[in-house]
């Protein structure tokens, strides 16, 4: 469908679509790290050990990376409206199910389910990303959006924290999960596929979104997976995810319970505390949004560019982690921890902006196997967390920090990992037969 042509300035749909991407990233992140918050009153309500509740984080984790392919193949073929309208309502009723369980069979069923609803989150939002901004404005969409995450992740702990001290842990997996209802419900009404078929874009505006080419319709065609599979790109930006993932989520999942365990501090304090290490990831997307954009000004060659973006923050990120563990004040770790926080998530918009050119047309399916790929390093980094916890404590019978700070060698290890990940990395053009001229990440 063309517009007629018009001598009008340009509508703003696309940023009006940016507030519904930091809704989306939001709501994510809020219902996904609120599970932290109530580790322990689950813990003591239910009778789980450290391990079982590690087992449960995994079966999150497991859907999430086991579903990513999938529901992002449903979104390349049937079109992003109807299937993030549908995983945001299946997920939120999840969410709210949490607060149902009776034992751990049914928290597991539930939190596999409430990831596999989550896993088409991201790849939905690169095939909108892809199809509704110019390549010159999708660092700062993408650094807003993953930014709106992490505000969702900052506001998860403190809120999470009020509302179980005040109706309990049951209660506020049911409020969380009655926001991506009302979400839902306006995007439906709101979005459109293709920006050409949206009634508040005008001919200015559309020019603007298509300054290369239109998106592609309908079905995108089959995978080219042996391609994919040999592709040195997708391989390595993969990579970087699954170190990246491991780093992350001990904090989405275990944080709070080191918080209290290790360093004696109380549960409203811990929430506090995390939300501020949270802060420091908001702020690095914030920057790393700008910088992606900025990056194909100021370089000649912004791949490497970003190479070297990758390598110093993930550098930095394994200093103040290090650093951090070492101080005994609270305060002071969590400090130091939000500027690893921070560094680390500088790169995931730089991350974005390489990713999304590396998957051809195909951008929801490779989006969400690399997205997806992290699920092993978050799986091994929560199931490790459990096990060498209960391990310190029941064999060696160790408690607080002598028990648990020694497991951060290892997190500074995996993002040493992660900084020569991303020295490797090298754009290389998935090949297809089907395939117009591949777009350049720049």
């Amino acid at each position: 469908m063309s517009l007629p042509a018009s001598d009008m300035p340009p509508t703003r749909a696309r940023f009006v679509l940016v507030g519904w991407l930091c809704g989306l990233s939001a709501l994510l992140y809020l219902d996904r790290i609120c599970m932290g918050q109530a580790v322990v009153p689950i813990q003591k309500d239910l009778g789980l050990t450290n391990s079982e509740i590690g087992d449960v984080m995994v079966a999150f984790t497991l859907a999430y990376g086991l579903c990513a392919v999938p529901v992002g193949r449903l979104a390349d073929r049937f079109g992003s409206r109807s299937v993030l309208t549908g995983i945001v309502v299946v997920w939120s009723a999840f969410t709210a199910l949490t607060g149902a369980a009776t034992g751990l069979l049914m928290l597991v069923v539930v939190r596999f389910l409430f990831g596999a609803a989550e896993a088409g989150a991201f790849p939905n939002a690169a095939r909108v990303i892809s199809r509704w901004y110019p390549v010159t404005e999708r660092g700062r969409v993408q650094g807003t959006m993953l930014a709106f995450a992490q505000l969702g992740g900052v506001a998860a702990p403190a809120a999470a924290a009020y509302i179980i001290d005040a109706a309990g842990w049951r209660w506020a997996f049911v409020i969380f999960g009655s926001l991506g209802f009302v979400w839902a419900a306006g995007f439906w009404l709101w979005f459109r596929d293709d920006p050409a078929r949206h009634p508040g874009v005008n001919a200015a505006e559309l020019a603007t979104i298509q300054v290369v080419a239109p998106p592609p319709e309908g079905d995108s065609g089959p995978v080219p997976w042996g391609s994919v599979a040999t592709n040195r790109g997708i391989v390595v930006l993969s990579l970087i995810m699954v170190c990246g993932a491991f780093y992350t989520y001990f904090f989405y999942s275990w944080f709070q319970k080191y918080l209290n365990a290790a360093r004696g501090v109380g549960n409203i304090e811990a929430g506090n505390l995390t939300s501020l290490v949270m802060a420091g990831s908001a702020v690095g997307m914030l920057l790393g949004g700008w910088l992606a954009d900025r990056i194909p000004h100021w370089s000649s060659d912004p791949v490497r560019a970003r190479r070297y973006l990758g390598v110093t923050c993930y550098l930095i990120a394994a200093a103040s982690l290090f650093a951090g563990v070492r101080c005994d004040d609270s305060l002071i770790l969590a400090v130091l921890w939000g500027v690893s926080f921070c560094a680390m998530h500088v790169t995931l918009p730089n991350w974005w902006s390489v990713a999304i050119p590396q998957c051809g047309r195909h951008t929801a399916t490779i989006f969400g196997l690399m997205n997806g790929m992290g699920v092993f390093g978050a799986m091994v980094s929560q199931k490790f967390v459990g096990w060498f916890a209960d391990y310190q404590e029941r064999a060696r019978g160790l408690t607080g920090r002598d028990a648990w700070d020694p497991l951060f060698d290892v997190y500074v290890g995996v993002l040493l990992c992660g900084g020569i990940a991303w020295w490797l990395y090298r754009f290389t053009p998935l090949h297809d037969p089907n395939d117009p001229p591949q777009e350049k990440p720049t």
